[in-house]
């Protein structure tokens, strides 16, 4: 076989790698999303992919999977095997076992405990490596996993709706509903892949938002269902002022409510912070930046407990300060072909902006219709 004969074969299974890597989208959390493939005598013989944490890797489900004796066949995985003991045993451990030939990676692990170690420990067991085959690709299957990995934060997305003028809700608050069913629908998706989805009290108080996936709204194939987690739901309370009652609170999965170390004081606030961990969620102080909570630590502290993605849906306070501290990935809007008007709430508030040159630029990376409204993808400028 020719050197381009065997790119285009290597690329072909890294292809299938990927899509199958694809189906983990909103199960995985926090492990990544990977698919295996298994290909003897230019045959496939076994593929599989990573379903949740917790379960089998991708690798072990194709193994698992495979029709035909695998010795000596060539496994394509979207990422390097895992060489250390977690929740599961060492992928390297079983493929080395099983008698693999050769091993078709698409991007190394960012992962220290992992990173070129799976691939040191494949070679000396005499299986041939390749790395890079499509590695962009597989790139974009886990970028919030690997940002975490290689700068201690999540990646961070920013929804927002809009009108055509650039309003969210009218002068009184109310805003239901500006863009249409589909987008709604289109949301849940956002949700469902996310770790955890981050909201301000004052979003809360006036719209008591559920901030869950909703599965019957969610347009994805039937078998994934079963492995929908709930992100992780947190609240930005800087004096603790969430309702016991609110409806955030009575959802399966966990609500995080973080307070201030500043403002929980005394034995009211003590008494506030009680109540709310009666009623199932966890309170955790912070310090504050100017007269808001720091949302660098917060950030931070997200990423060290394993999420990868996290979706912003707030207000337009905010949302403004999560633009211009610079702690945006993308920035999702969805524009309603409506007007709402001069007294209308804007979209976010940035503050200090006075002259064109401090203007914020950035890129649009996708358009799309989604029912009746326009779906924007932005990612800043660097």
């Amino acid at each position: 076989m020719t050197d381009r004969a065997m790119q285009n074969s290597n690329e072909h299974w890294m292809a299938r790698a990927i899509q199958l890597g694809q189906k983990g989208l909103y199960s995985t959390d926090p492990n990544p999303r990977v698919g295996c493939v298994l290909v003897k005598d230019g045959q496939l013989i076994g593929e599989g992919w990573h379903r949740k944490a917790g379960g089998p890797h991708a690798e072990i489900a194709a193994l698992n999977a495979a029709t035909n004796d695998v010795k000596g066949a060539t496994a394509y995985v979207t990422l390097e095997p895992c060489s250390h003991q977690g929740r599961t045993p060492p992928c390297c451990d079983a493929l080395i076992k099983a008698g693999i030939g050769k091993v078709v990676a698409a991007m190394k692990d960012p992962n220290p405990q992992v990173s070129g170690n799976g691939f040191e420990r494949l070679r000396q067991a005499g299986i041939e490596v390749l790395s890079g085959v499509l590695q962009m690709d597989a790139e974009a299957l886990n970028p919030g996993f690997i940002k975490r990995y290689k700068t201690g934060l999540p990646l961070v997305r920013l929804k927002l709706a809009m009108s055509l003028d650039g309003r969210t809700a009218m002068a009184n608050g109310e805003s239901q509903w500006i863009t249409g069913p589909e987008a709604r629908q289109d949301v849940q998706k956002w949700r469902a892949r996310s770790s955890a989805i981050v909201t301000g009290i004052g979003s809360l108080l006036k719209d008591d938002s559920r901030l869950n996936v909703r599965r019957e709204d969610l347009t994805i194939e039937v078998e994934h269902q079963n492995f929908i987690r709930q992100p992780l739901r947190v609240v930005l309370d800087s004096a603790l002022r969430t309702p016991v009652d609110a409806k955030i609170l009575h959802q399966p999965g966990d609500t995080l409510i973080i307070g201030s170390q500043l403002k929980i004081c005394g034995q009211a606030m003590q008494d506030k912070q009680k109540r709310l961990q009666d009623a199932g969620a966890e309170v955790v102080l912070i310090e504050e930046r100017g007269q808001q909570l720091d949302l660098h630590k917060t950030l931070q502290m997200l990423a060290q407990r394993g999420c990868n993605e996290v979706l912003f849906e707030c207000g337009a306070i905010l949302a403004g300060s999560v633009v211009q501290q610079r702690l945006t990935d993308e920035i999702i809007i969805y524009m309603a072909p409506t007007l709402l008007g001069n007294n209308a709430q804007p979209l976010m508030k940035l503050l200090g902006l006075n002259h064109i040159d401090q203007q914020i630029p950035l890129n649009i990376q996708q358009t799309r219709m989604v029912g009746k409204d326009l779906r924007m993808i932005a990612t800043p400028k660097l």
